[in-house]
């Protein structure tokens, strides 16, 4: 028999911003230990950190303000840290968020490079709903739904275990985040155009959905059941 794997310790981040009780549930049912936290002292002893968030990108920064160094220090220790709705938003540089509300420079994190910026004037704003993945280049954050049955092996001598492309997620955003480097997209959706739905920097261990896996199924438990496993 098999030796049963740990759990990971996963912190999830409380600066007043956040859908904090359905993502702890959601990250419970994916299999991990966790922690409310609203001391960054607490990042550095988790296996993983996830940074929720629901509101405007200013207020999310000005509130996180205390962890941006215990969040920029894991990740460049290698540690796996998630960003979702707005904490996606947040892994970036900058956001016409501020300017179009008036509330002056703000500036994100900047583990993944680049802006997010409006969508068009012309489009239902706020984007909200289910929509659909496109899974543009592999990352395990994104494995499939059925990537818990037999691998597939690839020409390679790799197992291709399948992705979520083509599945259904659930979205409430204004904004979208447009990465300096195109590998770092690593799926899209599309509202009036093709936006980054999914976003990992270069080294692998920061990445962010624009979605809300806690609200998105069997299809968002998949994903955090995934990130839990990079905690491990």
């Amino acid at each position: 028999m098999s030796a049963r794997r740990a759990a990971a310790e996963v912190v999830v981040v409380d600066y007043g911003l956040g859908n904090l009780r359905s993502v702890t549930r959601g990250l419970e049912r994916a299999g991990a230990t966790v922690d409310l936290v609203d001391d960054p002292g607490a990042v550095d002893a988790a296996d993983g950190v996830v940074l929720p968030g629901v509101g405007a990108f200013s207020e999310g920064m000005d509130n996180a303000g205390p962890f941006r160094e215990a969040l920029v220090d894991a990740a460049e220790a290698g540690k796996p840290l998630l960003g979702i709705c707005l904490g996606m938003q947040m892994l970036l540089t900058t956001s016409e968020e501020a300017d179009h509300a008036g509330q002056g420079d703000a500036e994100g994190l900047d583990l993944v490079p680049g802006e997010n910026v409006r969508f068009g004037s012309e489009l239902t704003v706020p984007h909200m709903g289910w929509n659909e993945l496109d899974v543009r280049r592999d990352h395990p954050l994104v494995e499939g739904v059925d990537s818990v049955g037999p691998a597939v092996p690839r020409a390679d001598g790799t197992a291709d275990r399948g992705s979520v492309d083509g599945e259904h997620v659930y979205f409430v955003h204004s904004y979208y985040a447009v990465p300096d480097d195109p590998d770092a997209v690593v799926a899209t959706s599309e509202h009036g155009t093709d936006f980054a739905s999914v976003v990992a920097n270069d080294r692998g261990n920061v990445f962010g959905t624009q979605f809300h896996p806690e609200k998105s199924g069997e299809t968002g438990l998949r994903i955090l059941r995934n990130f839990v496993d990079l905690c491990r």
